[in-house]
């Protein structure tokens, strides 16, 4: 299936490793012109020489704190002005830290708002009026299955990826008339350095080890096993493609069956 997505401009945030670096991969593999960043520059620059290795295309990368707005802008701004459009931003992030609610602070709540979605609502900014002008472009936020089934031990998560949601379908009803889809992507259990924080919690609170923790965890799973980031991945880079472009305002989840829930 050709997806349309040669010579698309796209960006995907928080994609040095993990999912973000998976969606990547898959978008540059189909051809796009693609944008990284995250915290840390020296696992940037190897992502990216990977990707590109992999994938023969040069891949653009800077060290952004998505924290920070004008961080944001800067790197948004430098996209553009490379490639002359922006069609498709992935947001994403680090989750929060893996609390319950009287281990967490004020300081904590805080910086999980700026983390989970005020950093969602800088790409937005940004993105979207340049979409605008192009009348095309794909925002696809990156959250997780504790929007639709809230998960033991990740309360901020549970409680700011909501929030995300609630932006995603707005921004979805504002802009769909200018050829802009917005969705939401909620990953289930997967196995990613992300998802290694959570077992240990699971693990500790049940008194168990790892193993056995995975094994837990697996087992919640009607598919019987956690997900890979390549599968998320193939998701996503459908949702950003031509062929996605009657598919607006949804949350979908990529889990192996996890959520319980009708919708």
């Amino acid at each position: 299936m050709d997806l349309g997505l040669k010579g698309r401009v796209a960006i995907v945030a928080a994609a040095s490793k993990g999912l973000g670096r998976a969606v990547a991969e898959e978008f540059a593999k189909e051809g796009c012109e693609v944008a990284i960043c995250a915290r840390t520059a020296a696992d940037l620059e190897r992502t990216a020489n990977e990707i590109g290795k992999a994938s023969g295309r040069t891949i653009f990368w800077r060290a952004v704190d998505v924290t920070k707005s004008d961080a944001v802008h800067t790197f948004v701004e430098e996209v553009d002005k490379k490639y002359s459009r922006i069609d498709i931003c992935v947001t994403n992030a680090g989750g929060p830290p893996a609390k319950k609610f009287l281990e967490i602070s004020l300081e904590d709540w805080h910086a999980a708002v700026e983390l989970t979605l005020l950093s969602n609502v800088y790409f937005a900014r940004e993105v979207l009026p340049r979409m605008q002008r192009n009348r095309w472009g794909r925002l696809i936020t990156l959250t997780s299955v504790s929007v639709k089934q809230p998960i033991d031990g990740l309360l901020l998560s549970n409680s700011l990826r909501a929030g995300v949601t609630g932006l995603a379908k707005t921004l979805a009803n504002e802009f769909g008339a200018d050829g802009i889809t917005v969705n939401n992507v909620c990953p289930g259990f997967t196995l990613t350095d992300r998802l290694e924080e959570l077992v240990e919690k699971r693990a500790k609170d049940a008194g168990v080890d790892r193993e056995q923790a995975l094994k837990n965890m697996s087992a919640q799973v009607p598919a019987g096993r956690l997900g890979r980031p390549e599968e998320l991945a193939a998701l996503i880079t459908f949702l950003g493609s031509e062929r996605a472009s009657y598919i607006n305002g949804t949350t979908i989840q990529v889990d192996g069956g996890l959520v319980k829930g009708l919708l």
